[in-house]
């Protein structure tokens, strides 16, 4: 463990290279370049606002916030866990010439989408300024629900990028199950709203209660949306979820990455 924290802190400038690197490659031909970055939620809450608060009868101005809270979490772990995929196939012809740590790949990848989705924060930030939100102290906890989304990115970013060596469609299917993650996740609607018999709604909040997204999204909104304490039995198995997956994932990534090379 010692030699791996050595490790770490001598390539630590590297990382911090590969991050902005990342960074700056995401909006290497984009006119509005990080503007970006605020603007594309702005955009895609409105239309969900505009479809989504149509399908629930009646009126709630704080219903943005509810989505924004929601999509934006999300899209850090779908960007996150795609980029990780991809991160090693990518950085390949690097891994050649010189010796880098691998896991330096991956990590950089999901730090990269971190900061743009720290960043894309502000939008949050000012739309509960404008919307009848109840801010309080609460709002200082969403750390935890932050930091917890982080290591379950990370977690499955590693297994990700290992697999992806070994199984090139893995990507491909990955995205089909981030769009399934997405639905249940509650991210653009609530289950008390939808109107379902008794039963379809209570299979649905079964599933989502067992989706660790789902749980870390719930408590971010308790956090910054609804201003109340944490749901800690979410919390709790969020944590554990986050625990299991980053221990996995690391195990997994240095038992195979010495194969690496000769699969790429």
């Amino acid at each position: 463990m010692k030699t791996y924290i050595q490790n770490f802190k001598k390539y630590r400038f590297l990382l911090t290279e590969l991050v902005k690197k990342d960074v700056k490659l995401k909006y290497r031909r984009s006119k509005l370049g990080i503007f970006w970055t605020l603007l594309e939620p702005i955009l895609t809450t409105i239309v969900l606002t505009i479809v989504f608060g149509g399908f629930r009868g009646k009126s709630d101005p704080t219903f943005p916030v509810y989505i924004l809270s929601g999509r934006l979490l999300f899209s850090f772990f779908s960007g996150g866990t795609k980029a990780a995929a991809r991160s090693i196939r990518t950085n390949s012809s690097m891994m050649r010439k010189v010796y880098v740590p691998k896991y330096m790949y991956p990590l950089a990848t999901i730090l990269s989408n971190f900061v743009i989705f720290l960043i894309s924060l502000i939008v949050l930030v000012g739309a509960s300024i404008i919307m009848p939100i109840n801010i309080n102290w609460h709002v200082f906890l969403a750390v935890v629900p932050l930091t917890v989304m982080f290591f379950i990115t990370l977690g499955t970013g590693m297994i990700l990028a290992t697999a992806e060596v070994f199984f090139r469609d893995l990507e491909y299917l990955w995205g089909v199950i981030t769009t399934l993650i997405m639905y249940c996740s509650g991210i653009f609607y609530k289950i008390e709203d939808m109107g379902q018999a008794k039963r379809t709604t209570s299979m649905l909040q079964t599933i989502m209660d067992w989706n660790p997204v789902y749980a870390v999204i719930k408590n971010f909104r308790c956090c910054v949306y609804l201003g109340v304490a944490m749901d800690y039995r979410a919390l709790f198995y969020s944590c554990i979820v986050a625990v299991v997956l980053t221990v996995i994932g690391i195990y997994v990534f240095f038992k195979k990455q010495d194969e690496f090379i000769l699969n790429l």
